[in-house]
């Protein structure tokens, strides 16, 4: 325990970062009334690297507008893409009508899987014939 208090101490006089976390000082606001969704496509990687960068940009592409649709019909926001992960929230900017957040992103999760499995299926003959078998997995 001293040298846990010792080196806590010692920490908290060199680094002003680490002081405030050990004072409890809130880094986040709290909004429980919203739902993550974080959207990435299964055997992406084993697939984009035997693809040409063009091909790779032509799946996210059509993807990815196909999602920004849904999500502007589903009043989703999209927060950013990251490679083959979509990132969206659903109450934030703005809070969600009736509180009803988890039931409009699990409707606009089912919409992004059946839109993706679309889209996989057509390109494939333009992307190659593994396409069709990507999948879409949520967290």
């Amino acid at each position: 325990f001293l040298m846990k208090h010792k080196n806590e101490k010692s920490l908290n006089n060199n680094n002003p970062i680490s002081s405030s976390l050990t004072h409890s000082i809130p880094i986040a606001d709290l909004f429980p009334e919203t739902t993550v969704l974080f959207a990435d496509i299964a055997g992406f990687t084993a697939w984009s690297s035997a693809r040409e960068p063009t091909q790779v940009f032509t799946l996210l592409g059509n993807l990815y507008l196909e999602f920004d649709a849904l999500a502007k019909k589903r009043g989703v926001f999209k927060v950013e893409t990251i490679g083959d992960c979509y990132v969206a929230v659903v109450g934030l900017p703005e809070p969600c009508e009736n509180g009803n957040h988890a039931v409009v992103m699990s409707k606009f999760a089912r919409d992004c899987r059946d839109k993706a499995d679309t889209v996989f299926r057509n390109l494939e003959v333009s992307l190659g014939p593994d396409t069709s078998d990507l999948q879409l997995r949520f967290g």
